[in-house]
């Protein structure tokens, strides 16, 4: 069975998306200040949060204030991925859902902080 990558649009103190894929029993997650890739080449910044649980994928609602990340959460796009590469500064996968289709690539970008990775949309096939 593929795993699963779920992105939440996330309405708190600042608009951003969380990008989310399952790894390792957990979800994996980077906030995305900016709408994610859609075309090949775009580019956006990806800072590396704690992983939250899997069940956590299909939540939608309202996180009340005072409690952290306070506001509005909706699933923007949600489906399977394959992973074609990991290592420890790059994980390229393949990502089959309704608005992000095909192969993204997470690298890490320590120019920007120690959280910080760029998530792009890849030009061309990767090679699994």
């Amino acid at each position: 069975m593929c795993p699963i990558f779920v992105v939440q649009k996330h309405e708190a103190s600042h608009l951003h998306w969380d990008f989310r894929l399952e790894m390792d029993g957990v979800l994996k997650s980077w906030a995305v200040p900016k709408e994610p890739p859609l075309k090949p080449g775009e580019r956006r910044l990806a800072i590396q949060v704690d992983d939250h649980d899997v069940s956590y994928a299909n939540f939608e609602g309202i996180i009340p204030e005072g409690h952290y990340g306070a506001g509005k959460v909706s699933i923007y796009d949600k489906g399977t991925y394959e992973l074609i590469k990991r290592e420890k500064d790059k994980i390229k996968v393949h990502l089959n859902g309704n608005k992000l289709k095909g192969d993204y690539v997470l690298l890490k970008f320590p120019k920007a902080g120690k959280d910080a990775w760029l998530l792009l949309k890849a030009k061309r096939q990767l090679k699994k």
